[in-house]
């Protein structure tokens, strides 16, 4: 009875174990994924603040001005549009440079202007340059100005980062899939005797995988669950001690961490129970002796 009790507690041991070690792999998994998500949403934020100042012409009447703010609320590169008058680009140039020139000059020199920030997938430069190329058909636009150099340096950084992210989070995949199926493979090893018993009474390869494939897939949520819990966990704590909200965080890429996460325990579990079983079907029991 008390060796019976022993294999047991050595076998909840060993599940435990390996339960364990699969949701530290998912915990890295899901964290690379997440760094990967976060970069693309601080991408597009990036994108989207870049500011798109079109210069209006002093003598262009109220009819038109609004012609043109209904151009760029219907455009589909439009983010946002503010009108920005003669009279509010001067109060805020004395508010940031401490000194009005219409003292000095004796007249308001700054023009009238039309704010427009940019969707993110337009906010490159050659779609800028098509977006210039329009405007320049209206009459009473002086000019259109964007820092160009900020634009590339932009996108640039979000390409580099991408696919600096891409390139690790392809690594730990593969390493994930070799550690997960090294980890799935000891946990059926001590079952591979009676994986040759019951094949030697006649029961289909796919009867004697299904209750492993089966546990595989259970331990793969669990394992899932409890690394998305630690990854919480950490990111909590990371907001909390750099005072940030947690709607830092979109919610929808959260959600397709937690999606990722689980898919890759569950398939990764069920196809290493399934590669692992189907060795020890194809092995003869004298060499099972010697595995």
């Amino acid at each position: 009875m008390n060796k019976q009790q022993g294999k047991k507690r050595k076998f909840r041991t060993s599940h435990l174990t390996s339960t364990l070690s699969m949701s530290l792999v998912l915990f890295l998994v899901g964290m690379v994924c997440l760094l990967l998500f976060v970069a693309r949403d601080l991408g597009v934020q990036m994108r989207e603040n870049i500011n798109l100042s079109v210069v209006l012409e002093d003598e262009i009447t109220d009819t038109y001005r609004q012609r043109i703010q209904k151009y760029f609320e219907a455009a589909p590169f439009t983010k946002s549009v503010v009108f920005v008058s003669k009279e509010e680009a001067l109060k805020e140039h004395v508010e940031s440079m401490g000194e009005n020139p219409e003292d000095f000059l004796g007249y308001n020199p700054l023009k009238a202007s039309f704010e427009v920030k940019l969707k993110a997938e337009y906010a490159n430069s050659d779609s800028v340059e098509v977006i210039e190329s329009k405007l320049k058909t209206f009459d009473d636009i002086n000019r259109v100005a964007y820092q160009k150099d900020m634009v590339n340096l932009v996108n640039d950084n979000v390409t580099r980062i991408s696919l600096v992210l891409l390139g690790i989070a392809a690594v730990l995949l593969i390493l994930s899939m070799a550690l997960i199926n090294n980890t799935v493979r000891l946990s059926i090893y001590a079952n591979r005797f009676l994986i040759n018993t019951m094949k030697l009474v006649g029961a289909t390869s796919w009867f004697v995988r299904k209750p492993y494939i089966a546990r595989g897939v259970i331990n793969g949520i669990i394992a899932a669950v409890i690394s998305l819990i630690m990854l919480g966990v950490m990111v909590y704590y990371i907001l909390s001690n750099f005072g940030l909200s947690i709607y830092s965080v979109n919610p929808v890429s959260a959600f397709y961490v937690s999606l990722i996460v689980i898919l890759t325990g569950i398939l990764l579990t069920a196809l290493s129970s399934y590669m692992a079983v189907g060795r020890y079907l194809k092995m003869s029991r004298n060499d099972m002796y010697f595995v």
